[in-house]
């Protein structure tokens, strides 16, 4: 990557309206030679694809989705068909996060070393492709919400967050997404698999594949019971224990079928949250989150 790669976020901007940032969005990328996004498939990245092809155009913009376990493969076709939608090169690097042992060890710096092999496999690419910077999808609210690692690693590794720059909040990225017809205006969030893994239990290819076929099943179980669902996680709290969450409206009618939570099979005790689902809910879970700032 060339020197328009920064080192760190930039402050963020509490003034300015949405229309505000949404210009500097541009004018920030359209000052950019090129960009490969780092394109998770998400509704942040795929803002921030779209908007660099308004900046750059088509033929200046490259995406990456890293694929490895922790992917569901759904989230690959997504993003490859995002992409082509848009017009830009869209690539598909392996990465393989399980060989490091920090991320297999799973403590509260995970995302640490998952992100470090992100940039390890997509910096390259980029340089190859003759990219000039790499970008990820992080946004305003990321920078404000404290425990993020990955972000650090991620810009250890010289990767520019255009969207946190321009002080762009996760409902003002959904709203202009909407604006602009992106069918990613309102796709829920939907972290990799290795976040449903409690802390401290070892991340392996067999329990991310346990996970994933679980949430599956479950999805499946639930549109038969007529139970309507966005947010789903089947998260894997260690000692063969399994913790269902789901959106807070559809908690009561999951409790009085107890029968849809038997499509969670591979685990020895399959629990429903009553409080339903909360993105990061494991974190709550370390004693001290603030070590892995």
């Amino acid at each position: 990557m060339t020197s328009q790669a920064q080192a760190a976020p930039q402050a963020i901007d509490t003034v300015s309206t949405p229309g505000d940032r949404v210009g500097a969005l541009l004018d920030r990328l359209s000052s950019l030679p090129s960009l490969m996004v780092a394109f998770s498939g998400g509704a942040d990245s795929a803002f921030l694809l779209a908007a660099a092809v308004r900046a750059l155009g088509p033929g200046r913009v490259e995406a990456a989705t890293a694929v490895s376990p922790s992917l569901p493969r759904s989230e690959l076709d997504r993003a490859r068909e995002f992409a082509a939608g848009l017009g830009v090169a869209h690539h598909a690097p392996a990465t393989d996060e399980l060989s490091r042992e920090g991320y297999r060890a799973n403590a509260g710096d995970r995302c640490f070393f998952c992100k470090t092999e992100l940039m390890g496999v997509v910096g390259p690419l980029a340089a190859e492709r003759g990219i000039a910077a790499v970008a990820t999808g992080t946004n305003a609210d990321d920078i404000v919400a404290g425990f993020r690692p990955g972000i650090r690693a991620a810009a250890d590794a010289g990767a520019i967050t255009p969207l946190a720059d321009a002080g762009l909040a996760k409902a003002e990225i959904r709203a202009a997404s909407k604006a602009w017809g992106l069918a990613t205006w309102d796709k829920p969030a939907a972290a990799c698999l290795a976040s449903r893994i409690a802390y401290g239990v070892e991340v392996t290819a067999a329990g991310l594949e346990r996970v994933a076929a679980a949430e599956q099943a479950l999805r499946g179980a639930l549109a038969a019971a007529a139970i309507p669902v966005r947010n789903l996680r089947v998260r894997d709290m260690g000692d063969d224990t399994a913790k269902v969450e789901l959106d807070a409206e559809s908690v009561a009618a999951v409790a009085g079928r107890p029968g849809v939570l038997a499509a969670v099979e591979g685990f020895a005790e399959v629990r429903l949250d009553e409080r339903g689902f909360r993105s990061g809910s494991m974190n709550e879970l370390l004693p001290d989150p603030e070590r892995y700032r």
